[in-house]
């Protein structure tokens, strides 16, 4: 592209200039055939040459005034032709200085179809490129820093009520029943704070660019209907009813099977947790040509719209799973989002009186060659 601009600005200057040139050798010669008519001068031609004669006078100081206004003829003129390219590139200038001193909200007008509109609409990718990026920068950090704050209260939370039965066992003379609810308290307590541990440590490996996939063909239907099995204990427990409906009996694909496992074991948990006032959660599989569909679905209580963009977020939880009764780390959900995009897949989500649904969408193959996956032998 640096070659084309260079070529083409080139070509401009060398064509402007011969035009100049033209330009004042017309008007030298009008002026010439009109002095010497005025001053004396006469043309003379011997054998097909043309010969400037004075009549009287000098002629150095007619020629070098010639010279001269032949000069700033073809400066003028050239300059008259350069005008807008001139305007232009002071333009640019001014917006690289403005770019320069951190005002990435600076465009340049582009104007025409030459060199300097390529280089103008270049500038402006360029300064719109790093402005998203600063933005991203921006973002990362800020996120960093929710994240760092709300890890230390979740794991705050956990630790001051074991340190607190602790020393309250350490303390006082108990009896043997009060020291085992205590115990048992603090078994509690740390379960959970493990359950954070290990979230956190899986959030943080699926958000690594560096994570490779060992990719598998996948029974995403028999997976799905084992993991439903899995959780039976915990449908009788809550009284909840549930179903795996599909179109086919089997659906193979392109996975990587704990990772997959992880992403649907979240879903189906969250479903637990927060739909268990519906009674109902039915698994949907549609099996397309190129793409396989899972729908989670729970009829709880509806999610409010304006949360629903945040639901993926980090440590995200709607004010009805803040208490004592659902637990959760707030990961699940941007777990499940990360391994779902490791894919290449969509997550989705819609919450209405109808119910709540989480939508995943697989492709059926994946690129083995990619650098984040791994086929295994």
């Amino acid at each position: 592209m640096r070659d084309d601009l260079e070529k083409k600005f080139q070509t401009k200057v060398i064509i402007n200039i011969l035009f100049s040139l033209v330009i004042s050798i017309l008007i030298e010669t009008l002026l010439v055939s009109n002095i010497s008519f005025f001053s004396g001068l006469r043309i003379t031609n011997h054998e097909n040459d043309t010969l400037l004669v004075r009549g009287n006078g000098s002629d150095l100081v007619l020629v070098l005034i010639l010279v001269v206004f032949g000069i700033g003829v073809f400066v003028l003129s050239f300059w008259l032709l350069q005008r807008k390219s001139f305007i232009y590139i002071d333009d640019i200038l001014h917006a690289i200085k403005k770019i320069s001193s951190g005002d990435l909200n600076t465009n340049i007008d582009v104007k025409g179809d030459n060199e300097f509109s390529e280089i103008a609409a270049s500038i402006n990718k360029m300064s719109e490129e790093i402005r998203i990026l600063m933005e991203s920068e921006r973002h990362n950090e800020k996120s960093k820093n929710e994240m760092i704050t709300n890890i230390a209260h979740d794991l705050r939370t956990p630790l001051t009520s074991i340190l607190g039965y602790l020393d309250l066992i350490n303390k006082r003379d108990l009896s043997e029943d009060t020291k085992k609810e205590y115990l048992k308290i603090v078994y509690e307590k740390s379960k959970k704070l493990q359950d954070l541990i290990e979230s956190l440590f899986s959030f943080t490996k699926t958000n690594s660019t560096k994570l490779v996939l060992k990719i598998d063909k996948i029974d995403i239907v028999k997976l799905l209907c084992q993991l439903m099995e899995e959780f039976y204990p915990n449908f009788e427990n809550k009284g909840i009813t549930c179903s795996v409906n599909t179109n086919i009996d089997s659906c193979i694909i392109d996975g990587d099977g704990t990772l997959l496992a992880r992403l649907f074991d979240n879903l189906i948990n969250n479903a637990i947790k927060y739909g268990a006032d519906g009674k109902r959660i039915d698994v949907k599989i549609t099996v397309e040509k190129k793409i396989v569909k899972i729908a989670v679905i729970n009829y709880g209580k509806v999610i409010p719209q304006n949360e629903l963009p945040l639901i993926f977020g980090k440590f995200y939880r709607v004010d009805q799973a803040r208490n004592s009764n659902t637990g959760g780390t707030g990961l699940g959900l941007a777990i499940a989002k990360n391994i779902t995009e490791l894919h290449h897949g969509v997550i989705e989500v819609s919450s209405d009186l109808s119910g709540t649904v989480f939508s995943v969408i697989l492709p059926k193959e994946l690129d083995i060659e990619r650098e984040n996956f791994k086929g295994i032998e």
